[in-house]
C-alpha cells in the first residue's frame, strides 16, 4: 500500500516493535489517524504503559514476539530493536514494508526540519541550533534521538514553526520518504561497529539516509574536513551542498585568525571571535559552525545567531561541569560512548587529567587515544567490562593505570589519586548497558557519587 499522508494510514494494520518511548509514541499517532495498531515487545511493558495502550484500545504482547505482528500493511520499529531481530527478518521474507519511527513522523510533519547527525556531537548541535532558532522568535521543536521522540510532538507542530531533530544511525535505517529541509553531517567515526557487523562502510551508509531523499530546494551542511564526507556530499545531484572547516575558506563556515566567517550567498562575513563562543573546545567550534550556517539558511539574522552562540549554556553529560572539591574539578562526559568522543574531551583539557573509561564495549579501537592519554592522562581508571580492554590497549601510555569494577569504586579510586589542579574526567568510550539503562543514568550515578565525596 501506498504510505505517506495524514489519510493513508486510515484502516491500514500496522504493527510497531518496541514499546520504549519512540514505539509508543509512534502507535499512538498511528492510532489517531485511524490505523489499527498493535505493539510487540520482547521485554516487559510497566503498568502505566499497558493502561496507556488500553485505553487507547491498541492491541499489545510483551515477553517475546509472536506471528502475529507479521499480520500488518507494514511495521514500524524502534531504533533499540536490531535489524536481525527474528520478527523483522521475516517481516523482511514477506515484503512487509518496515519504516522507523521517524519515518513515519515525518508523514504527518508540515513543517520544515532540520535533521542532524554524526557520530559524535549531535545533542550539542541539535540543542545549539534549536537554542539559535528559538532566540529568533520563532517557535521551535527540539526532538527525535534527543527527549521526546518525533512521533510525540509533530501532532502539535505548525506549517511556520521549524523542527530540530538529532537523528541517529538506528532511526535511519528504515528510512523510507524522509526528507529534512537542512540536513547537517558533522563527521564520521567509528561507533556501534556490533550494530553494523564491524563494518564501516554500513555504519556510513546508515548516516548517509539523513540526505538521501533531500532534493531541489533543500540543503546539506557537512564537515569539510572529514574525508568520509566528501564522496557523500555529491551522491544527491539536485541540493545546496554548504561545508563547514576550521581552516578552509571555500566552506560556508570557517574559521581564520580566530575569527568565525560565514560566507553565504558570495558575502564573506566575520561573525564572531572563537573566544567568544560559549562552548570551548575543537569539536564545539564545529558544532558551533554547523549550527550558524543552519540558522542563517532558516534566515535567521547575523546579530541573533552570535548572541545565541555566546549565551547557550550546554547539555547534559556532554563534558559537563559537576563540581570543584580541593582544588580538584569533576566533570561529567558520560555521552561520550565512542573513542572518537573522547578525543575530542582529552584535546579540549588543560590540566593534568584522571580519566574514567569503561562499560560495554562497542567493537571499539583504542589505539588512536594513546597519544592523547600520554600526553594529557595522569592515571587511567577502568571500570566495567571493557575495562581489561580498555587497560591492554592504553594502560602502557598513561602515568598510572588502575582497575575498577564498577563505576562507583572507580569514583572512588580517582578521587583518592586527585591532587589539586587535577581533572576527574569520566568520559568512558562505551556503552553503559553493562551497569546502566543509558548513558544518562550512568552521568546521573557519577554525579551522585562526586557531590557525596
Amino acid at each position: 500500500m501506498s504510505l505517506g499522508p495524514r489519510h493513508s494510514v486510515r484502516g491500514s494494520k500496522a504493527t510497531v516493535v518496541g514499546a520504549a518511548r519512540s514505539g509508543l509514541a509512534a502507535a499512538r499517532l498511528l492510532n489517531t489517524y485511524g490505523s489499527r495498531v498493535f505493539v510487540t515487545e520482547s521485554g516487559r511493558i510497566s503498568a502505566e504503559d499497558e493502561n496507556a495502550l488500553r485505553d487507547l484500545g491498541v492491541s499489545y504482547e510483551f515477553g517475546g514476539h509472536t506471528a502475529t505482528g507479521l499480520d500488518a500493511d507494514f511495521i514500524v520499529t524502534s531504533p533499540g530493536v536490531p535489524p536481525t531481530a527474528d520478527l523483522l527478518v521475516k517481516a523482511l521474507s514477506a515484503s512487509i514494508p518496515i519504516y522507523s519511527e521517524i519515518e513515519v513522523a515525518s508523514w504527518f510533519c508540515t513543517a520544515p526540519v532540520i535533521g542532524i547527525t554524526g557520530s559524535n556531537g549531535k545533542t550539542t548541535t541539535t540543542s545549539l541550533t534549536g537554542h539559535v532558532l528559538s532566540q529568533s522568535g520563532r517557535k521551535t521543536w527540539v526532538a527525535g534521538n534527543i527527549g521526546l521522540p518525533f512521533a510525540a510532538i509533530v501532532d502539535r507542530v505548525a506549517p511556520e514553526d521549524v523542527v530540530v531533530l538529532e537523528v541517529s544511525s538506528f532511526q535511519l535505517e528504515h528510512t523510507a520518504t524522509f526528507r529534512p529541509r537542512v540536513s547537517i553531517l558533522l563527521n564520521i567515526t567509528p561507533d556501534h561497529l556490533d550494530r553494523y557487523g564491524g563494518s564501516m562502510a554500513r555504519y556510513a551508509e546508515a548516516k548517509f539516509r539523513l540526505c538521501a531523499y533531500q532534493g531541489h530546494g533543500d540543503t546539506l551542511i557537512y564537515n569539510l574536513d572529514d574525508p568520509l564526507l566528501e564522496d557523500l556530499a555529491y551522491r544527491t545531484p539536485d541540493l545546496e551542498r554548504l561545508g563547514i572547516s576550521l581552516t578552509n575558506p571555500s566552506g560556508a563556515a570557517y574559521v581564520r585568525n580566530d575569527t568565525i566567517h560565514l560566507c553565504l550567498d558570495g558575502k564573506d562575513e566575520p561573525l564572531m571571535e572563537t573566544e567568544q563562543l560559549a562552548l570551548r573546545g575543537k569539536h564545539n567550534l564545529y558544532n558551533s559552525l554547523a549550527a550558524a550556517v543552519a540558522a542563517r539558511v532558516m534566515e535567521v539574522r547575523s546579530d541573533v545567531v552570535r548572541e545565541s552562540l555566546a549565551t547557550f549554556e550546554g547539555v547534559p553529560h556532554r563534558l559537563e561541569p559537576v563540581r570543584e572539591a580541593h582544588g580538584v574539578r569533576y566533570i561529567n562526559d558520560s555521552k561520550a560512548t565512542n573513542v572518537n568522543a573522547v578525543w575530542y574531551a582529552l584535546e579540549s583539557m588543560r590540566d593534568p587529567v584522571i580519566l574514567l573509561a569503561g562499560g560495554r564495549d562497542k567493537g571499539n579501537d583504542y589505539e588512536p587515544l594513546r597519544p592523547l592519554v600520554a600526553q594529557k592522562v595522569k592515571t587511567l581508571v577502568c571500570f566495567g567490562e571493557a575495562g581489561g580492554m580498555i587497560s591492554e590497549a592504553l594502560g602502557d601510555s598513561a602515568g598510572r593505570t588502575l582497575r575498577a569494577r564498577d563505576l562507583e569504586e572507580a569514583v572512588e579510586l580517582a578521587n583518592e589519586e586527585a591532587a589539586e589542579g587535577d581533572i576527574v574526567l569520566l568520559s568512558p568510550a562505551c556503552a553503559s548497558f553493562d551497569q546502566f539503562d543509558n548513558y544518562e543514568q550512568r552521568g546521573n550515578a557519577f554525579k551522585r557519587l562526586v557531590s557525596n565525596l
